[in-house]
């Protein structure tokens, strides 16, 4: 059993064409919707946009229900896969990316 622990594993694995040809079916089988987005009510797609450098922007990602890391043996199981939309995606791994704006000095602020 193929053990993915350090980064170049994991980034040789996602590189493979057993996990590319294995992301397309599941995204096929889900029908490019977001099955979290789809549990909640909303429906979030594969728009298919592409950004100024003419690459396709990542609105949909297949994500491993058990990690990885730590079920390498359901790498490639379907029934461990599902499509999950970037915001659900990154909500689900804790990396949340917010809007904000700094709190920027006013001029009658009496640090300026």
């Amino acid at each position: 059993m193929t053990i993915y622990k350090t980064k170049e594993q994991k980034q040789a694995f996602y590189n493979s064409r057993y996990w590319r040809a294995m992301r397309e079916a599941i995204k096929r089988r889900d029908n490019y919707e977001c099955q979290e987005c789809k549990r909640k009510g909303n429906l979030t797609i594969d728009m298919k946009e592409r950004n100024k450098n003419d690459r396709k922007k990542i609105a949909l990602v297949v994500d491993h229900i058990k990690e990885l890391e730590h079920h390498p043996e359901l790498a490639l199981d379907p029934d461990n896969l599902e499509t999950l939309c970037v915001v659900c995606h990154n909500k689900k791994h804790g990396r949340y990316f917010t809007n904000f704006i700094m709190n920027k000095p006013k001029w009658n602020d009496e640090r300026w």
